[in-house]
């Protein structure tokens, strides 16, 4: 199958192009050096020649809390953008999975989120991506629009290698207990991926491992794996933490559409040991 990945030098569609390209697709990566998604012209000549049968698009602005700070340039980039690689997999009948988050929803409420519920963005980020959910919902015929949650990756810099280094470096940690999540590994979400888009089950998904838990848990779990056990953190409350843009509180996703096809990812705990093993960071 010829696949096109936008956003190729992220952590979700490096992965994913390893994990196609090693089933044998014919895999075209791309970027913002190769194709800017704002651009319509160019990505018109970047369809015509890749001629692409399925696109993941991957490419986004992700920095939340600039997200915040420039509400329009996130639209612009997330929604504008992806409206942009839609219209041309409208005129290639190209299939087009859309890389969403849990930040579509507003997080106000203590049951998990399943896929058909409706958003209510809490943040400009989850606001921009829930406008691009829409673009694709609206535009492309074969879509797949997948939600994700507090991705954890190899490479790059995210919130366990953050909680690691610092404590490391015996600096003191400050971590928000009432913010709820499922964990996400970026290997198992790309394997997931892998799996759905050959059922052709086109639709709306929520992949992420199985389980949920809050900031500060998953903070002190992974210091216990990494040896680490007496690292001081502090609990704080959302409020007390600063910043830009606020997360919803309770944006737990729950897999119903996936599981009813038997793709499932493992417990996030499984995950967590499993990534911390990878990093060499796994206590002995």
């Amino acid at each position: 199958m010829r696949i096109l990945v936008t956003g190729a030098s992220g952590r979700v569609g490096s992965q994913l192009a390893t994990v196609l390209g090693a089933q044998d697709h014919a895999v075209t990566t791309t970027d913002i050096g190769t194709m800017d998604i704002t651009d319509m012209a160019n990505v018109r000549d970047v369809f015509a020649t890749v001629q692409p049968e399925i696109v993941l698009h991957c490419a986004a602005l992700t920095a939340v809390d600039y997200c915040a700070e420039q509400p329009d340039e996130a639209v612009a980039i997330n929604g504008f953008g992806t409206q942009t690689v839609a219209l041309a997999c409208q005129a290639h009948d190209s299939a087009l999975v859309y890389i969403s988050t849990n930040e579509v929803f507003g997080g106000r409420t203590r049951r998990a989120y399943q896929e058909y519920d409706p958003p209510a963005p809490a943040n400009p980020y989850g606001y921009s991506k829930w406008v691009g959910e829409q673009v694709v919902r609206d535009l492309v015929r074969k879509h797949y629009i997948i939600r994700i949650s507090w991705l954890f990756a190899h490479g790059g810099t995210n919130f366990l290698q953050v909680i690691l280094k610092l404590a490391r470096e015996g600096k003191p940690l400050r971590v928000v207990t009432n913010e709820i999540g499922a964990p996400t590994y970026n290997n198992d979400l790309a394997l997931a991926i892998a799996r759905l888009i050959a059922t052709e089950r086109y639709g709306i998904y929520h992949l992420v491992n199985e389980g949920h838990t809050s900031r500060y848990a998953f903070a002190r779990r992974a210091l216990e794996l990494a040896g680490l056990p007496n690292a001081p953190v502090t609990p704080i409350a959302l409020a007390e933490y600063s910043r830009a843009s606020l997360p919803p509180e309770y944006a737990v996703l729950r897999n119903v559409a996936a599981a009813r096809l038997g793709i499932t990812l493992r417990p996030w705990e499984d995950a967590l040991v499993a990534f911390l093993e990878e990093e060499g960071l796994l206590a002995r």
